[in-house]
């Protein structure tokens, strides 16, 4: 069961995807002839709610959290909810707005930072030269734990507790 504010959260990210719309649109390439873009029964805000919903819960699987969560338990928020396949396709579409909702809503300067860091394996040490996916941007590094083929995710969270920076380097 889930124990957020969903309407809050919801009204926060519609406000938001509104004006980054009306800012981007400017920006954005049009679209190549011959593609279209059609619209789809859930709006985009409440498609990056249930992702970021997502993020809030305990559910450790996307799928999971969308098969019982979503079409399951929380059926009346989203009545018109796409089918789990459908969703995952559209969810590319939504990358770019979903990053900018999440660098505005960072963490402002405190003075005192705490910087945390994991590794993000691509594969095991003995398939490195067998990875074609990311040959050529993923490096050899290593950790407390030992050597790793990948990246490393790096942190920086103000003493408030606020995300405030997101590094990701090989």
């Amino acid at each position: 069961m889930i124990l957020v504010p969903i309407v809050e959260i919801f009204c926060d990210i519609d406000e938001f995807y509104k004006d980054h719309i009306k800012k981007s649109a400017t920006k954005l390439l049009p679209l190549p002839k011959g593609k279209r873009r059609r619209k789809t029964e859930l709006s985009e805000s409440e498609m990056l709610t249930i992702m970021i919903l997502f993020h809030l819960s305990h559910y450790r699987t996307f799928k999971d959290f969308y098969i019982d969560c979503v079409l399951g338990q929380l059926s009346r928020e989203f009545p018109k909810a796409l089918s789990y396949l459908c969703f995952v396709a559209l969810m590319p579409r939504l990358l770019a707005s979903l990053t900018a909702y999440v660098l505005s809503r960072m963490g402002k300067h405190t003075g005192l930072y705490y910087l945390d860091s994991t590794k993000i394996v691509v594969c095991h040490n003995r398939y490195i030269y067998r990875n074609k996916v990311f040959k050529g941007i993923a490096e050899r590094g290593h950790c407390s734990v030992g050597f790793f083929y990948g990246f490393k995710l790096h942190l920086i969270i103000t003493s408030l507790f606020f995300l405030l920076r997101i590094l990701i380097h090989n």
